[in-house]
């Protein structure tokens, strides 16, 4: 299938994934070290999953003052640093090394049982950062972004404009959430006001999985639809084989 000639959006095909994070690599590079510049910190917000963790180890070694960087989670399961799944156990490995291991790293995941209970103490780890200045986001085959599933418990929170910055999801377990169907993500409101939102995505099923998402349909059948269907925000998306 093609992508539509005109999206409200827009839409870069990359030869291979080296080209893509490299080009994201310069682009988020250039977007922080403006941030600091404009703002003295700037904060970005970071997906888990294998498509960004070569444009993270790029970005690992970027020439900027990393001690004045927030990196935040965009999503976590409910899941321990040290166990299989863990974003940000993975941010730790890919984005956290070399020059970025300066930066200050924000965590969803907390000692609290479930992520409903954790929502008060996740809010306030984020009341002293401001608005993210780039989000790296990530698609599902299930058209899932972020931790907004479809159907999820906690979906309408985690769509919401206005509100607590971050939602307690449970989703219904599939293939693709596997055992992990507890999560704790940051709202559409949260990465909104971001200055760049880049949506990353690879193969052919989450091509195909984007043509669907593109078509009519309610967005709580495809949550990544609540991104494409805005006309306000600073969306691109990347894709490469």
């Amino acid at each position: 299938m093609a992508f539509p000639a005109e999206t409200a959006f827009p839409l870069t095909e990359h030869a291979d994934g080296e080209a893509m994070a490299s080009l994201l690599a310069d682009r988020i590079r250039d977007d922080l070290s403006r941030a600091l510049l404009e703002h003295g910190t700037a904060v970005l917000a970071v997906s888990g999953g294998s498509t960004p963790a070569a444009l993270y180890k790029r970005l690992s070694g970027a020439d900027i003052d990393w001690t004045r960087v927030t990196i935040v989670l965009v999503d976590e399961r409910w899941v321990d640093f040290d166990a299989p799944g863990s974003n940000a156990h993975f941010i730790h490995d890919t984005l956290l090394q070399d020059a970025a291991a300066k930066a200050q790293f924000i965590g969803l995941k907390t000692a609290a049982e479930t992520p409903l209970d954790a929502r008060d103490e996740v809010e306030a780890r984020l009341a002293d950062i401001g608005e993210p200045d780039v989000v790296v986001l990530g698609m599902g085959a299930d058209g899932h972004t972020a931790s907004w599933f479809p159907r999820a418990q906690g979906l309408d929170a985690a769509l919401s404009m206005s509100g607590p910055r971050i939602a307690a999801v449970q989703a219904a377990q599939t293939d693709v959430t596997g055992p992990h169907t507890q999560r704790m993500t940051l709202t559409l409101g949260a990465i909104a006001p971001a200055e760049r939102i880049v949506l990353m995505i690879s193969g052919a099923s989450k091509r195909e999985a984007l043509e669907r998402a593109l078509q009519d349909g309610p967005v709580a059948d495809q949550p990544v639809r609540a991104l494409l269907r805005a006309r306000d925000l600073p969306l691109e998306v990347h894709w490469t084989e």
